[in-house]
């Protein structure tokens, strides 16, 4: 349409001029001291702080589409497609890749395949992308349940590969591309530990673990050739404790929107299935916080469904327990509040912070990360 070449319908005209023109997170013309991309980005929680430190994203990847709406409502930027079909030739130089590698391969909710589902040998397209560009460093986030997966042995071959050590062979039938399937006989050379970290304790009011793995090249990151560089950044990491308040990021009752009150019959049913679970003796049905509780459950990609992992109680107006809002779940990610939540229905929003990372965990990770991604001039 800029270039004369295309008039669009009045309808999509129409859409085109209404868009957001406030982009809060768009990146500058600031210098910037190191590069990085932003693989499988999601909403580009993992992003915001590394851009926060003075980091220039030169790359980003995200397949669904609802997600690139938000993403680029934030930093005003449309991310790439699907991963698998870029070359890494076509990817710019960077010093550092971030990469938030899909979960439900391994997670509890999913059926733990691993390297068997498409979704767990994205690993192996990043290992590509490494082999290609060898940056400066990496981090990886994915699921708690990534360090248990097939009693270890899945972390322990991601660790090995990152690592350069004697790697185990891969089964031709695990899916992935013919590009990473090729990188595979090339060695990277990295100082990588891993921790599970707790967002609790970097101040954030919900009950979520996710494993880091952070790596930095030997044959660039001094500090790094003789190992434990990661393993004492990680360490440091470990030891943060914060207090927390769910309070703090809720909304008063009183003011949140009717629709966000669950229905009376859905009420029934959640009260139902708790009472048949604890019959069983298992802990699961519907769970209720309120101001005063100290963190909520972990939001997961299912909350849309029926928010019963985190309902807030309401009984001070006389109401039925409330979900969150897509606000509150901004918040206990911990995004920013002038954070763009309206560029996708309130169930995009549920899905997508569902799926998102804890911002405050990336941010100490990022400034602890920082002093060895600048190259010495």
């Amino acid at each position: 349409w800029e270039r004369g070449k295309h008039m669009p319908t009045p309808a999509k005209r129409a859409s085109i001029q209404s868009l957001d023109t406030d982009i809060p997170f768009r990146l500058t013309e600031r210098g910037a001291d190191f590069s990085f991309i932003d693989l499988f980005a999601g909403i580009g929680g993992i992003r915001l702080p590394f851009q926060e430190v003075k980091g220039k994203c030169v790359f980003t990847s995200e397949w669904d589409k609802f997600s690139k709406k938000t993403y680029a409502a934030n930093f005003g930027e449309m991310p790439m497609g699907d991963i698998t079909k870029i070359p890494a030739s076509e990817i710019p130089p960077h010093d550092l890749l971030l990469a938030g590698f899909p979960c439900q391969a391994f997670s509890q909710a999913g059926l733990k395949q691993g390297f068997y589902d498409t979704r767990g040998t994205m690993f192996f397209e990043i290992q590509r992308i490494l082999a290609h560009h060898k940056p400066r460093a990496f981090l990886l986030e994915n699921v708690k349940q990534l360090k248990g997966h097939d009693k270890g042995r899945t972390l322990k071959t991601i660790l090995s590969i990152l690592r350069g050590e004697q790697v185990p062979e891969i089964p031709e039938e695990i899916p992935m591309s013919q590009e990473a399937r090729d990188s595979l006989g090339r060695k990277l050379n990295y100082d990588v530990d891993f921790r599970v970290l707790k967002a609790t304790n970097f101040g954030v009011p919900q009950k979520r673990e996710r494993v880091y793995i952070i790596g930095f090249d030997r044959d660039q990151v001094e500090p790094a050739q003789a190992a434990g560089l990661a393993k004492h950044i990680l360490d440091e990491l470990g030891q943060r404790k914060s207090e927390t308040l769910l309070g703090d990021i809720l909304e008063e009752n009183a003011s949140v929107p009717e629709k966000y009150t669950i229905s009376n019959r859905l009420l029934a049913g959640h009260t139902r299935r708790l009472r048949e679970h604890k019959a069983k003796g298992n802990g699961f049905g519907f769970s209720l916080f309120s101001q005063e509780s100290k963190y909520c459950n972990t939001i997961s990609a299912r909350y849309y469904k029926d928010g019963s992992e985190i309902l807030i109680d309401q009984t001070d107006i006389g109401k039925n327990p409330r979900k969150l809002t897509p606000r509150e779940c901004a918040r206990i990610q911990g995004f920013p509040e002038n954070f763009n939540v309206d560029a996708v229905s309130d169930l995009q929003n549920y899905r997508q912070f569902g799926n998102s990372v804890s911002v405050p965990v990336i941010r100490a990770i990022a400034k602890e990360m920082k002093p060895y991604l600048v190259a010495k001039q």
